[in-house]
């Protein structure tokens, strides 16, 4: 499939572009990224007609159609462009997988952003309790498994493994390593990062730190 075909509108610090890239990469889809790079202060007039309703990176154009929220993408990609399926062909395990995704999209990002922005001692660590105790649950599914999935990375690991690129920055606000409390789920991370298509499109820890850093500022936490 040629570039015409397929475009990415996306912010290099987006975990949620990320999770996108990397599906893109596990299903060979070739596309054209077009970045966003001041969603703080403006946005383009190709965002603002694509996602009048959010206003929000990623969007997904395929021959010009938009295609919206990152869940929703890459569950579109795996309908169209069925070769090298991210989600289980099993009705059961097809479900299972929907279920876990709608919890690291409800309860993941959310959590660990209450760590960076929480102000005083007592807060972050309600914060990070909220967040680890989220993580349990992650850690009981995975188990003694490669991947959510099994053997094979899958629907439910990209979604969570662009959500790892922040992971930094809550251990570092947080004061704590995931390693520590689930070293599981700190296996996962490093083996799923180890994926050409997981380096290729997550951002540099320290742009993201400094990134955090930035909004910390701006939103009045230091």
């Amino acid at each position: 499939m040629g570039k015409d075909d397929v475009k990415l509108l996306s912010m290099w610090a987006s975990p949620f572009c990320m999770r996108v890239k990397v599906a893109l990469a596990e299903k060979d889809i070739a596309y054209e990224e077009i970045l966003e790079n001041n969603l703080l202060g403006g946005k383009t007039e190709l965002l603002l007609k694509s996602n009048p309703v959010h206003q929000q990176v990623p969007v997904l154009l395929h021959d010009n159609k938009p295609i919206l929220e990152s869940t929703n993408i890459i569950t579109y990609m795996d309908e169209v462009w069925p070769s090298k399926p991210l989600l289980p062909t099993c009705a059961y395990e097809k479900a299972r997988a929907r279920f876990w995704a709608d919890y690291i999209d409800r309860k993941v990002h959310s959590a660990g952003r209450a760590i960076w922005t929480a102000k005083g001692e007592d807060e972050v660590e309600a914060a990070k309790a909220a967040f680890l105790d989220i993580l349990k649950f992650l850690d009981g599914t995975l188990a003694e498994k490669d991947y959510f999935a099994g053997d094979n990375f899958g629907f439910v690991d990209i979604l969570l493994v662009g959500l790892t690129s922040w992971f930094p920055a809550y251990e570092k606000y947080g004061s704590f390593k995931v390693e520590d409390h689930y070293p599981k789920l700190a296996a996962w991370i490093t083996r799923a990062h180890a994926r050409e298509s997981v380096s290729e499109a997550l951002a540099n820890t320290e742009k993201i730190l400094n990134f955090v850093v930035m909004l910390r500022q701006m939103f009045g936490v230091e």
